[in-house]
Parts: C-alpha cells; structure tokens; sequence
C-alpha cells in the first residue's frame, strides 16, 4: 500500500512538473512582468521594478525588511513607506506572493495568469515551492461553496522538510 502512495506522489510530482516547469530565470520574470505591467496599463516604476529585481533573485521568500537593507545599500535613504508601497503594488497585481506564516515574499512563476496557489514551506532551509496544480485551489472552492462560504482570498502553506534537506 505504501508503494502505491509513494508512486501516486512521484507521478503526481512528474506530472506536475512537466505542465508547470520552474526555473529561476530572474531577468526573464522581470521581462514578463513589465509585459504584463504593458498590457494592463500598469505603471512599474524604477523602484517597484528594483523591488521586483530583489525579489527575483533570491531563490528563498525574502522579508520586506531585508529588501529594506539591500535598498539601503543602493540608495541610503530608503524608507520602510517605500517597500511597502511597492510590494502593495507587485501583490495587488499578482506578481509576488506573500507567504504569511513566514511574513516573506516570492516572485509569482506566473505573473501574468490570476491564480490562487499553495506553497510547500521548508521549515530547514525556509524554501518556498509553488504549487501549481489549480485541482488545489478548485477543491477549496467547492468545499467552501457547498459549506455557504464565499472566499475572498486564498493561502495554504504547508510546512515541512524538502528533499534537499532531507537528504542531509
């Protein structure tokens, strides 16, 4: 029966990946991100793209405070008001997310596509994986309509160890 499980989560993991590829392109995230800004009439200004740049680079959620200190590095006068608007405007719009349990932020894999998605937190290395599988997002919709509740927004986290650091 184990064996079962464990072939139903490597083909559902497979599965996954082969629909929804993730690669760490940051420059490419940004590219897509000012097409999407394009598209919508959207302004991304020189300080929400350097948000964004920050963001993207880092291949772990990064907290508004860091982002705070590497501005400061470029620009000493950088004000807590300043990331916060920016990050309100990257959020609003879908190109990050914020992993509450964490107080972090990521860069979307999807900027330009509106979606819910569940994130697998490793609580060693504090990795965050996207889940994009909508199945997910869906499942919590129908339970919450045949319960009479109308959601307003989404975040499943799910804490745990990734195989990385399993394996050490």
């Amino acid at each position: 029966m184990k064996s079962e499980v464990e072939n139903l989560s490597h083909e559902a993991v497979d599965t996954l990946h082969a629909h929804h590829p993730h690669h760490y392109d940051a420059k490419g995230f940004v590219r897509a991100v000012e097409h999407a800004s394009e598209e919508r009439g959207l302004r991304l200004t020189p300080l929400r793209r350097e948000v964004l740049e920050l963001i993207a680079s880092t291949r772990k959620p990064i907290k508004a405070y860091d982002l705070l200190d590497l501005l400061r590095e470029k620009h000493g006068n950088a004000a807590p008001p300043t990331v916060y608007r920016a990050l309100d405007f990257l959020l609003q719009n879908g190109f990050i997310h914020k992993l509450e349990s964490i107080n972090a932020f990521v860069s979307c894999h999807h900027p330009a596509d509106e979606h819910q998605v569940p994130f697998l937190i490793c609580d060693t290395c504090s990795s965050a994986e996207e889940v994009c599988d909508e199945r997910v997002a869906e499942l919590i919709e129908i339970q919450a309509k045949a319960l009479g509740f109308r959601p307003q927004a989404q975040t499943l986290e799910v804490h745990g160890t990734c195989k990385h650091c399993r394996k050490d």
